[in-house]
């Protein structure tokens, strides 16, 4: 990042919020196109940071759990403006989406009828399709061969032997060791050089305050609803590989199974926030909303946002000083590209359990699925329209 350093720290909170606002307004697709996005505006359009600087910021965030595509956002803000320009950046990329599934939260339950009865159904067949094509996605980008197809599928294995967060914690634990000895040497070689202005001390401090927190949060969470919500939303955060639509098994793991959401405000949700722009994440302020014993409406989304992103933010800061070191070591990018893996393997269980399985009623919910999915897929329409138009079919298929 070198070739950079004149645009370090060169802006003001308000570029940095004026610009992320127009990019949380307009980025739909995932995280993936989120990056692309950034790309055109940040590197190309307005050259806060060079091409190699923001290669970089990328291998870094998707080296780390969280949502990478909030991660970079962050620390790009962090780059331009500093503190208060990383809490400008997240603030206005976040709040679009958030807003938006926030108001579909408060305004889901008083929609009746058949027909809309149907359309939150056919958001539930959605979340199908959606599913479908981050598992296959992923599996062709971190399964590429055998020790790691044979680390996703005994994932899958472990989390139906462990249904739950701990299964899903102990999978990518193990895929991490299986990778250690199964994956030495699978990548390309790491080159190029990673600077950036957080001090040790302060990456110390971060580290520190994201272990405690993981530790202490499932011991305090018997103090009250607020309380246990917060630590199932930051457990989901802290482990979630990958982002988007990998937090959907923990964040089911730590909410459906409990009793906080129904299942079928679940499915619906995410379904919903497919046809959002902005980070996937921001499905955590629906959740928040509904989530009962909870503080609910406004103050549940707040907590519920707070919480998710927390662990992410926290992990960036803490690696960034140290990230120079840490990617050259062979072992750690083993243990990386085994615990990506069990990633997919588990993303691949919640497939069936609880999307299909919750969603699927019948051969013509199967075929609006498989419809959506090869719209996805095949023809590459955007998925906001796909969600749109799983609306419409479930609707339909009411009336039938």
């Amino acid at each position: 990042m070198q070739q950079s350093e004149a645009h370090q720290g060169a802006g003001s909170a308000a570029e940095v919020f004026a610009a992320f606002l127009k990019l949380g307004l307009t980025s739909f697709g995932g995280p993936i196109a989120h990056l692309g996005y950034f790309r055109e505006e940040l590197v190309e359009r307005r050259r806060w940071i060079t091409e190699e600087g923001y290669a970089d910021l990328v291998a870094i965030c998707q080296f780390l759990p969280g949502p990478a595509s909030s991660q970079v956002g962050f620390a790009m803000g962090l780059w331009r403006g500093g503190a208060w320009g990383a809490a400008a950046a997240f603030t206005a990329f976040t709040l679009p989406s958030a807003l938006l599934l926030f108001a579909f939260a408060l305004g889901a339950a008083s929609l009746e009828g058949p027909l809309a009865a149907g359309a939150l159904h056919g958001l539930k067949i959605v979340a199908v399709a959606i599913v479908a094509q981050a598992v296959w996605g992923m599996a062709r980008a971190l399964c590429p061969d055998r020790p790691r197809a044979a680390i996703a599928l005994g994932a899958v294995a472990l989390v139906a032997a462990l249904p739950g967060a701990g299964g899903q914690v102990g999978a990518i634990a193990a895929g991490a060791l299986a990778g250690l000895a199964l994956c030495r040497g699978a990548g390309a070689p790491v080159a190029g050089h990673v600077g950036f202005p957080v001090s040790r001390r302060a990456g110390v401090l971060a580290l520190a305050l994201f272990f405690l927190l993981l530790a202490a949060l499932p011991l305090l969470a018997g103090g009250g609803a607020a309380l246990a919500l917060f630590d199932s939303f930051y457990r989901a955060g802290a482990l979630v590989f990958g982002g988007g639509h990998v937090v959907l098994p923990l964040l089911e793991a730590g909410l459906v199974r409990p009793g906080f959401v129904t299942p079928d405000a679940f499915l619906a949700g995410y379904g919903a926030a497919q046809a959002v722009p902005g980070p996937l994440f921001t499905f955590s302020a629906y959740l928040g909303a509904l989530a009962a014993p909870g503080p609910g409406h406004a103050a549940g989304a707040l907590l519920a946002l707070a919480a998710i992103f927390l662990p992410g933010f926290l992990l960036l800061v803490g690696v960034l000083p140290f990230w120079d070191a840490l990617r050259t070591r062979p072992a750690m990018q083993a243990a990386m590209r085994g615990g990506n893996a069990a990633v997919v393997g588990i993303l691949g269980a919640a497939l069936y359990d609880p999307v299909f399985i919750g969603a699927v009623r019948g051969q013509a919910d199967f075929a609006l699925a498989l419809a959506a999915f090869l719209l996805l897929t095949v023809w590459k329409v955007p998925a906001w329209a796909v969600v749109v138009f799983a609306a419409a079919g479930g609707a339909a298929l009411a009336l039938v």
